[in-house]
C-alpha cells in the first residue's frame, strides 16, 4: 500500500478510516529504573515487534489475531507505547503478545484492541514520561540494512517516537512483495533508526518512499512528516 496525501492513514482530515471501529496496537517498552535501553535501540525494538506481529501466523489468514489486526488495518493504524517495570512488566508478559528484545531493549507488541477496550493490566500502564538517551551517538546504518530516517525537524518524546518508527516499518511492509517480505522476515528483520541529515530530508520526503503522516493526536501537528522508510527493495 502506497503512502499518499489522500490516502495516508495519518491525514488529519476526517476520511473513510475515521468512519471505521477505531483500534489500536499497544506497545510496552520495559524500563526498569536501573537499566533502561538506550533510545535508538527502543525505536528499532519496536519496530521490529511491529513487523514482528505483522508476519505471524495468529495475524494472517484464518488466525487467532487477524480479525483483530484486519479491523485495526481498516481504520487509523494507530499505535500507543506505554512503559512497565518489575510486576508491571510481568503482567504484561502473561498477556498474549510477542516481546522483540534487541541489545538493551525490551518491547512487548499485542493484538490490537478498540480505543476503549484495553485490557485492564495494560490500561493502568503509563503512556508519558517515556524519555530515553543514546550513552553513544549510534553508529551508520550497515550497507543494504533497512532505514527508518526520523525528521531531523521534529521533536518527539522515546514513546512518541518508537510509535512512529512502528509506522515507518510497517508502511514499508505494505509496500514489498510478498517474496520480499519472507525474506526479511527470515533475516529476523534487520533495520536501523537514524535521524535523517536536515539536507536530505526534503529529498527523503519527495522519493516517493513510504512516509509518515502523523494524524496529529499527541504531543506533534497534525500532518507532520515524522519518518521515511528506506528499504532496499522499494528503491
Amino acid at each position: 500500500m502506497s503512502e499518499s496525501v489522500d490516502d495516508s492513514p495519518f491525514r488529519p482530515e476526517t476520511g473513510a478510516r475515521d468512519q471505521a471501529r477505531q483500534f489500536v496496537l499497544p506497545l510496552v517498552v520495559r524500563l526498569e529504573k536501573a537499566a533502561p535501553p538506550a533510545r535508538t535501540d527502543a525505536l528499532e525494538t519496536a519496530a521490529r515487534a511491529v513487523l514482528m506481529l505483522l508476519s505471524d501466523e495468529r495475524a494472517r489468514g484464518d488466525g487467532e489475531w487477524a480479525r483483530a489486526v484486519r479491523d485495526w488495518q481498516d481504520a487509523r493504524i494507530r499505535k500507543v507505547v506505554r512503559r512497565a517495570r518489575g510486576a508491571e512488566w510481568r503482567r504484561a508478559e502473561a498477556l498474549p503478545g510477542i516481546t522483540a528484545t534487541g541489545r538493551s531493549a525490551e518491547v512487548r507488541v499485542f493484538p490490537p484492541v478498540p480505543l476503549d477496550g484495553w485490557p485492564k493490566e495494560l490500561a493502568k500502564l503509563q503512556v508519558s514520561g517515556t524519555e530515553l538517551d543514546d550513552p553513544e551517538p549510534p553508529e551508520p546504518a550497515g550497507p543494504g540494512v533497512p532505514v527508518l530516517w526520523m525528521s531531523p525537524k521534529v521533536t518527539m518524546s522515546a514513546g512518541k517516537a518508537m510509535a512512529q518508527a512502528g509506522h515507518g516499518a510497517q508502511l514499508a511492509w505494505w509496500e514489498l512483495r510478498e517474496e520480499q517480505r519472507a525474506a526479511w522476515h527470515e533475516a529476523g528483520f534487520p533495520l536501523a533508526v537514524r535521524t535523517a541529515p536536515p539536507e536530505r530530508w526534503p529529498e527523503l520526503t519527495s522519493s516517493g518512499l513510504p512516509l509518515v503522516r502523523d494524524a496529529g493526536f499527541t504531543e506533534i501537528a497534525p500532518g507532520s512528516c515524522t519518518v521515511v522508510a528506506e528499504h532496499p527493495g522499494l528503491r
